[in-house]
């Protein structure tokens, strides 16, 4: 997996520079270059480098517009990524309403636009036939460019984000206009692999044509996975914590003494690894091992668990009809290895811990994780890195 390298920040937003970025801008470069080289080889590809780098300004002042946009909103930025496609700005969650989602949106080419004119104006004020007048009104036309491509209707372009709020807004549901907005640019992107393929026959250009087609590829893929994120927030807001708990407990007598309980329970290879205690027929809270080992060995045979057990009240709890997304949310929080679930009479119904959710998740979307997968997650206590559970529980709530 190829790591983005940090070169800063701006506005207390990190700047990563993408390997594959260098690619594209020698690529820029040789494009300009040879537009160019009637000035003269040495003026000719130094002016291609210095075009290749505004081209990438540009991209980036784009993409601050949606990050200040969403800062002003209260919604973090963690990073902005220049890399082979453009630009990315990681905005952590969604604006909380689609007029608030359109700001976002409209942001990137509003500032791609508002560079085009001051461009043409600068241009304009410039001799018609000076090298930096050509080089101005090249990168006015790529701002236009820019703004008009990226309001193309279809995730994940800005496009397809106004195409979301505007979905958003005529029919009160977020997670149905990001399937819209999603399929459009799924349309969109297949629509782009096959021109690729015609300008390739048609024309020979090799290089156009393939360019075209990833392009294409690039929204797909990430199209679909704007709608494969969607499905799995509305599964964590459908399935609740009655679903996913398990009785993976035992309940031992609140009366018995902490040697008796030793001598029962720990001493057994198939214990568990969670006790409650319960007397006259009510739960009087949960035991904890590490209570057990601090108390001294000759108090063991007086004290009771009654004397070390923690009170339901006292410990993380969420009720039956908690929706996932809130679980997995008061797990990464305050970093707990599993949480108590309470029925509506405030009894332990059961415990959840990440492998019960990642079991759960599994099963409603058809996942593949094994057996193996799901224990080794209940034993380090952490969603596999590659899903983001976490994250878009995060998202899904805010």
């Amino acid at each position: 997996m190829q790591k983005s390298w940090k070169i800063g920040s701006l506005f207390g937003i990190p700047l990563f520079l993408d390997p594959l970025w260098f690619l594209i801008v020698g690529l820029a470069t040789l494009n300009f270059g040879v537009a160019y080289l009637e000035w003269g080889p040495v003026l000719a590809w130094s002016s291609g480098v210095v075009m290749a780098l505004l081209l990438f300004g540009s991209v980036l002042l784009h993409e601050l517009g949606h990050s200040l946009v969403a800062k002003s909103q209260g919604i973090k930025v963690n990073s902005i990524t220049l890399f082979l496609f453009g630009g990315i700005a990681a905005i952590e969650e969604e604006s909380k309403t689609p007029e608030k989602a359109f700001q976002v949106a409209i942001a990137g080419p509003l500032v791609s636009v508002t560079l085009f004119f001051l461009l043409r104006v600068i241009a304009y004020v410039l001799p018609d036939t000076s090298p930096a007048s050509v080089m101005v009104g090249d990168l006015a036309r790529i701002n236009l460019v820019l703004a008009l491509f990226n309001l193309i209707p279809g995730l994940p372009l800005d496009g397809g984000q106004v195409l979301k709020a505007a979905v958003w807004k005529a029919t009160g549901n977020r997670y149905q206009a990001v399937h819209w907005a999603s399929r459009a640019g799924q349309i969109l992107g297949y629509s782009a692999i096959a021109l690729g393929f015609v300008v390739d026959f048609f024309t020979r250009e090799l290089a156009l044509g393939l360019w075209i087609a990833l392009l294409g590829w690039f929204g797909v893929r990430n199209a679909k996975n704007y709608d494969s994120v969607t499905t799995l927030q509305e599964s964590l807001l459908a399935v609740v914590a009655s679903e996913a708990m398990t009785r993976e407990f035992r309940v031992v007598d609140a009366n018995q003494t902490l040697r008796s309980f030793a001598d029962l329970y720990l001493l057994e290879s198939t214990a568990p690894q969670i006790y409650f205690a319960a007397a006259d027929g009510r739960y009087q809270g949960m035991i904890s091992i590490d209570d057990l080992r601090s108390c001294e060995r000759s108090e063991w045979e007086t004290k009771t668990l009654q004397s070390i057990v923690h009170p339901l009240t006292e410990i993380p709890t969420v009720a039956e009809s908690t929706t996932l997304a809130q679980v997995i949310n008061k797990l990464e929080n305050e970093q707990l290895a599993y949480i108590t679930v309470l029925s509506p009479a405030d009894a332990v119904a059961g415990v959840i811990d990440r492998g019960d959710i990642l079991r759960t998740v599994a099963q409603k979307l058809n996942l593949r994780f094994s057996d193996a997968d799901i224990k080794r997650v209940k034993e380090e206590g952490s969603f596999p890195p590659g899903l983001q559970l976490g994250a878009i529980a995060k998202s899904t709530t805010n």
